[in-house]
């Protein structure tokens, strides 16, 4: 599949996530270095891959989760980035981020080959969001087709919100 970044071609590796599908287990590294099993996160999860944390479209992305993701108490939100766990923690400190749970897909990629979000030019992760059901069914999946525009922030609420 190919998306733009800034404008231009860029090819993300792997197959897509679609909806109804299950999503495969992961593992991935939480800010304190430890792996991380997507199995063992509970219940509906919203579920966002960015290209960096530290960047303004990722940065209002993350905080605007983070304050609304308040209002899902059943609902789990999930960031997940190439950036190093240190620049995570030290971002998330700087920024009060204690609603959304921010990890790291650097160590393996077993995220981005699970769910088809590296971007092979670059090296990063594209811009997509997913609502799982606590089955772990996708019940929403979106790839940016532009990689620097922002999610739909109230559809995806939306859909978490009646998600079970």
């Amino acid at each position: 599949m190919k998306v733009k970044f800034k404008g231009n071609d860029v090819e993300l590796k792997g197959k897509q996530l679609a909806v109804n599908e299950t999503i495969a287990d992961f593992t991935v590294t939480d800010t304190n270095l430890n792996s991380v099993n997507f199995k063992d996160i509970p219940g509906v999860k919203i579920l966002l891959a960015v290209p960096s944390v530290d960047t303004p479209v990722c940065d209002l992305e993350v905080a605007t989760f983070n304050d609304k993701v308040k209002e899902l108490p059943n609902v789990t939100c999930v960031t997940i980035s190439m950036d190093l766990p240190f620049a995570q923690a030290r971002w998330c400190a700087a920024k009060g981020i204690e609603n959304v749970k921010v990890f790291s897909d650097y160590k393996e990629r077993n995220f981005a080959d699970v769910s088809g979000t590296y971007i092979k030019e670059l090296g990063l992760l594209t811009r997509a969001a997913f609502v799982i059901d606590s089955g772990n069914r996708i019940v929403y999946a979106n790839y940016l087709e532009e990689v620097s525009n922002q999610v739909n922030f109230d559809e995806i609420l939306q859909v978490a919100k009646s998600t079970k």
